[in-house]
């Protein structure tokens, strides 16, 4: 079994320039825009593999690739003044099922500046026979944190104490006007999620370890806290964000609001807003599916660590009878 959920493909390419006279030929996905484009070639392992179909990917595996390839895309260095902006939305379309297959993945700035940038991001599917298809397109956008002398409306974080006993609900705010913290881990029960009894490698029954605050097969909300045990790539330190990107996606599964074996309820995209930047390894998510008769499916979660609130993540459903 692998012990990571993504395997680099030699020769990893980053491109400067714009392409055009200077001896460089961009990559796939990458565009004769002269701002920095890096490109690399994976190979998603058995880790990455979703619920929904086996010779496809869970989406919070390339969420959290294409996330982590985004912290590493810095215009002018992480010691400049533009890489002291934090990543304050992602957003992912997932425009076609991910193949468990060779993928290729490109990052460019899209949008340079010292109080707001903006990245964009994609990953192409080889199919075979030199063809490629494009399967994901996501964006990044970077905004400078609230300056110490402006008055906020949230408490630092760790200031923010855990309810162990009370349910927190996703609408559930304090004076402070924020959602509640989680009870810790530690009060979680921890569970394989699998669709079946099967044994497999996947994403989510192997490569995410969970505890449950909620019985896992009740439909409806539930909390669950979530840790990748495998790093995205060999020898790279997971991020707290990554982390976080990997386990937002999950919010429509855990909040099932269908069962499993009778509906499809697949996210089309996955948007995250966050408040602060995560620390650590440990995310909680507290989902909520919405099926409002005659609307589209729609799942929301707010997110968490160990400190407290981080921010919220949406995904847009397709539902359909099995």
């Amino acid at each position: 079994m692998s012990e990571s959920i993504f395997l680099a493909a030699p020769p990893q390419a980053e491109l400067e320039g714009d392409g055009e006279g200077d001896g460089e030929r961009p990559q796939r996905g990458c565009t004769s825009s002269r701002d920095r484009c890096i490109a690399m070639v994976i190979q998603p392992t058995e880790q990455a593999r979703g619920p929904w179909d086996p010779r496809a990917l869970h989406g919070g595996a390339p969420a959290a690739l294409i996330t982590a390839a985004f912290e590493r895309t810095q215009p002018g260095g992480a010691s400049s003044p533009e890489g002291e902006l934090r990543i304050a939305r992602l957003g992912f379309e997932f425009l076609r099922p991910i193949p468990l297959a060779p993928l290729t993945l490109s990052t460019r700035i899209v949008r340079p500046g010292r109080r707001v940038q903006e990245l964009a991001g994609e990953l192409h599917a080889d199919l075979g026979s030199g063809t490629h298809e494009l399967i994901c397109r996501a964006s990044a956008l970077r905004v400078r944190e609230i300056p110490a002398d402006v008055p906020t409306s949230a408490p630092a974080v760790g200031e923010a104490g855990a309810n162990a006993d009370a349910r927190i609900d996703a609408d559930a705010r304090t004076d402070a006007g924020v959602p509640e913290a989680m009870p810790p881990p530690e009060a979680g029960k921890p569970v394989r999620f699998a669709l079946n009894d099967s044994d497999e490698a996947g994403f989510a029954a192997s490569a995410m370890e969970m505890r449950w605050l909620d019985d896992p097969r009740a439909l409806g909300p539930a909390r669950v806290w979530m840790r990748l045990r495998h790093p995205l790539l060999p020898g790279h330190e997971l991020t707290p964000l990554a982390r976080l990107a990997a386990t937002a996606d999950f919010g429509n599964g855990v909040s099932a609001a269908l069962p499993f074996d009778r509906f499809l309820f697949i996210n089309a995209d996955l948007t995250i807003h966050l408040q602060r930047q995560p620390r650590g390894e440990w995310i909680g998510l507290d989902a909520r599916t919405l099926l409002p008769a005659g609307g589209t499916g729609l799942a929301e979660s707010v997110l968490h660590d160990v400190h407290g609130p981080v921010g919220r993540a949406f995904q847009t459903l397709v539902v359909q009878s099995r």
